[in-house]
C-alpha cells in the first residue's frame, strides 16, 4: 500500500534589516518570526529597532497616560501603544502611540482587518532618542504619504516636541498656541503641555487636558461622537 506524504510547508526566510519588501510579504514573514522580534516596514525597507533606554520608556508611558486621560473625557475613541499599523503597500510601522476615531463613530481612516489596525490613524506619536533623524525623515514621509492627519515626534535628550499637521497632502509644522500648549487639530481639547511632559509633572500634564476638554470645541466634538454612539433616535 502506497502512501502520499502531505506537501511540506515552505519555511519563510527571517526578516533582515535593510531588505526591500512590500507590506504583505513583510507581514507574513514578521508573523513567522520569534515573538520577541520587533520590526517595522518604512518606505518598503525593513528596520529592526535597537533596544530602548529607560528615558524613552518614561516619556512613552507619559504620552500614553496623556492620551488615555483625554479618552476618559471622550468615550468611543480608540488608541494603542506599539500597535502594528498597516499604512499601505510599503508601510507597516509600530508607532509608540496612536489615537483614532473608529468607523462606528464616523471615522473614515481606520479599519480593523484580521485584528490589525489598517489605514491612517488621526494621530500618531513617536518618541525619539537615537531615532530622531529617522522619525523626522523616512518615517515622517511614510506617515505623510499614508495621509496621517497629525504626526508628533517627542524628542528625548535634547527634549523637543515636533508637531506636524497635514495640509494639501504635506506636513507643515504646528506651533504651540500663545498659552505655550500644543492644541490638537484632529481631537479638540487634546492639549499638550511640553514643559509638564519633560518635567514629568503628571498633574500639570493632566491639567492641560482638563483645560482643553472644558472648551466649547470639545463639547461640540463630544456631542457629535455621542450622537453616533447612540445611533438614530
Amino acid at each position: 500500500m502506497s502512501t502520499v506524504e502531505p506537501p511540506k510547508r515552505e519555511t519563510l526566510r527571517p526578516l533582515v534589516a535593510g531588505e526591500h519588501l512590500d507590506q504583505p510579504t513583510f507581514h507574513e514573514r514578521y508573523e513567522a518570526m520569534p515573538p520577541e522580534t520587533r520590526a517595522e516596514l518604512v518606505g518598503g525597507i525593513v528596520y529592526m529597532p535597537s533596544p530602548l533606554r529607560s528615558d524613552h520608556g518614561d516619556v512613552s508611558l507619559l504620552i500614553s497616560g496623556w492620551v488615555f486621560y483625554y479618552m476618559a473625557f471622550t468615550p468611543g475613541l480608540k488608541g494603542g501603544d506599539n500597535t502594528t499599523t498597516k499604512l499601505g503597500r510599503f508601510g507597516e510601522p509600530q508607532p509608540d502611540c496612536i489615537l483614532y476615531i473608529p468607523e462606528e463613530l464616523g471615522g473614515e481612516n481606520i479599519r480593523i482587518v484580521d485584528g490589525y489596525v489598517t489605514g491612517a490613524p488621526e494621530l500618531v506619536v513617536e518618541v525619539a532618542r537615537s531615532s530622531r533623524k529617522f522619525d523626522l525623515t523616512e518615517k515622517k514621509r511614510d506617515y505623510e504619504r499614508a495621509g496621517v492627519p497629525e504626526y508628533v515626534v517627542v524628542g528625548v535628550d535634547p527634549n523637543d516636541v515636533y508637531w506636524f499637521v497635514l495640509r494639501d497632502g504635506h506636513y507643515v509644522e504646528h506651533p504651540p498656541a500663545p498659552d505655550g500648549l500644543f492644541h490638537s487639530q484632529s481631537f479638540p481639547g487634546l492639549w499638550l503641555d511640553p514643559t509638564a511632559l519633560f518635567d514629568e509633572d503628571r498633574p500639570g500634564l493632566m491639567a492641560a487636558v482638563d483645560r482643553g476638554v472644558a472648551t466649547a470645541e470639545h463639547r461640540e466634538f463630544f456631542a457629535r461622537l455621542n450622537a453616533r454612539r447612540q445611533g438614530p433616535q
